[in-house]
């Protein structure tokens, strides 16, 4: 009996691991629609985002208004399509230090409410995807490939 279910997990890791690429298109694709449509939306209501921001005391309000909404917008297509992942993970992370400094930060009483904030969750995503990489389904590897730079994974 052990040796059935020790033969039956180890057909489950084989199936998963085949499958590994998947994750991180999955991520990808999701959370990159996220940010392209919150950076669309504020990009088409920059008077309400601006307002928004002078309120939060974010310093030179239009213009970190309009950066934020285009760095979400181009940030989430390029996410989407794996261009420039590890970049555009690390400026991503950037506007959320920023939202959690000058907004989150203000309703938070405690180490479990901070690590229960949604740009904390988000700033461990992107996190992710600059130490994992966009994966092999992605422009960022098929340029590398072009450019004949293997992946950490193929070294």
């Amino acid at each position: 009996m052990p040796q059935f279910i020790a033969s039956r997990c180890q057909a489950l890791l084989d199936v998963l691991g085949r499958l590994s690429w998947l994750a991180p298109l999955v991520v990808r694709l999701f959370f990159g629609y996220f940010w392209a449509e919150t950076g669309w939306a504020k990009l088409h209501n920059l008077d309400g985002a601006i307002e928004r921001f002078v309120g939060w005391g974010i310093p030179f309000p239009a213009f970190s208004a309009t950066f934020s909404a285009g760095a979400e917008f181009l940030g989430g297509v390029f996410l989407m399509l794996g261009l420039l992942t590890r970049v555009t993970s690390f400026a991503l992370i950037i506007n959320m230090i920023v939202a959690i400094a000058f907004v989150a930060i203000k309703n938070v009483h405690g180490f479990d409410e901070f690590i229960e904030l949604d740009e904390f969750v988000y700033m461990l995503i992107f996190f992710w995807l600059i130490i994992a990489g966009p994966g092999p389904v992605s422009l960022d590897t098929s340029v590398n490939r072009w450019l004949g730079i293997r992946s950490p994974s193929t070294r």
